[in-house]
């Protein structure tokens, strides 16, 4: 279920700083006050006239039991956005913000009960009809990247990458084909991808093709297409190539990393949970699609 975009009798339509999230509406957010924006990563008043229609419901609005809210959804969102964006700890949260523990009660919410991917495929179909796309993409790009893991990390979770030489986590990554991302699954460093391929398989049904580097080359290629129906695509770099070389469709998965390494809490992987790691990353990308759609004029019919 999606929030409600009608306005309450007697108020504006137009989003201000006097909150129209659910929680102000039926919760108890009035009782703490507002804020106002002053971080490159709070959302604009654009950004949030197109986000406010996609979140979750929460539960205590659908009779699941709880408390009701007491802090305003987009100051939470804003807290999360500026978290990941700047990669500061959860305690060193600005005081202008939801007190932090409360923003991290939110964040693992969302995050046990798939809320944000929930909240990222919404913006994610929504991105793609902006620009004329389908909203299930029938393509996509497969990869995966090392990163260097914390201390927190334990040794359950954490493998060495013999090809990266990398001590850490692997991200492993499906995007479609304008660098969005479909699923993502993080593990031990030394870890395969054949996991995430079938996740991604029956998460998207109109998937059909998916390119790849050599290292999917083998018995993957076979196995993709009679387990998943899904055709692995190999593009390989020549022998004869030297220097940096763009080479087709694997860029839109290198451009993707780039944007996850310019998200400082995604340069190396905190996350003491793997599951808090993958919400990391669907957090960076919910953060730029609201700009894309804040930005993106709707395309005619």
């Amino acid at each position: 279920m999606q929030q409600s975009s009608v306005p309450m009798a007697g108020r504006s339509s137009s989003v201000t700083w006097e909150c129209d999230c659910l929680a102000h509406r039926f919760g108890n957010a009035a009782d703490n006050g507002s804020r106002q924006p002053r971080y490159p990563t709070d959302m604009t008043d654009r950004e949030w006239t197109a986000v406010r229609p996609l979140l979750p419901v929460p539960g205590w609005l659908r009779g699941r039991g709880g408390r009701p809210e007491a802090y305003c959804h987009r100051a939470v969102l804003d807290a999360i956005r500026y978290l990941v964006d700047n990669g500061i700890k959860w305690r060193a949260m600005p005081a202008d913000f939801p007190p932090w523990d409360r923003v991290y009660a939110f964040f693992r919410r969302w995050r046990d009960h798939g809320l944000v991917r929930e909240f990222h495929d919404r913006l994610r179909a929504r991105a793609r009809l902006m620009v004329g796309r389908d909203a299930e993409p029938s393509a996509g790009v497969i990869d995966s990247q090392s990163v260097k893991a914390d201390a927190v990390v334990g040794a359950d979770s954490r493998g060495f990458d013999g090809g990266k030489l990398v001590n850490g986590r692997k991200r492993h990554v499906v995007v479609d084909t304008l660098g969005l991302l479909l699923g993502v699954m993080v593990t031990a460093a030394d870890t395969g991808d054949r996991v995430l391929l079938k996740q991604v398989g029956d998460a998207h049904h109109r998937l059909a093709l998916v390119w790849a580097d050599g290292g999917y080359t083998g018995s993957l290629v076979e196995h993709c297409l009679a387990a998943f129906a899904l055709d692995l695509a190999i593009v390989k770099r020549s022998d004869d190539m030297r220097g940096f070389v763009v080479l087709p469709k694997r860029w839109i998965v290198e451009r993707f990393f780039a944007h996850l390494m310019r998200t400082r809490r995604l340069a190396r992987d905190f996350e003491r949970r793997t599951t808090s790691a993958e919400a990391m990353i669907y957090w960076s990308m919910t953060l730029l699609m609201t700009r894309r759609l804040a930005r993106t004029r709707p395309q005619p019919a």
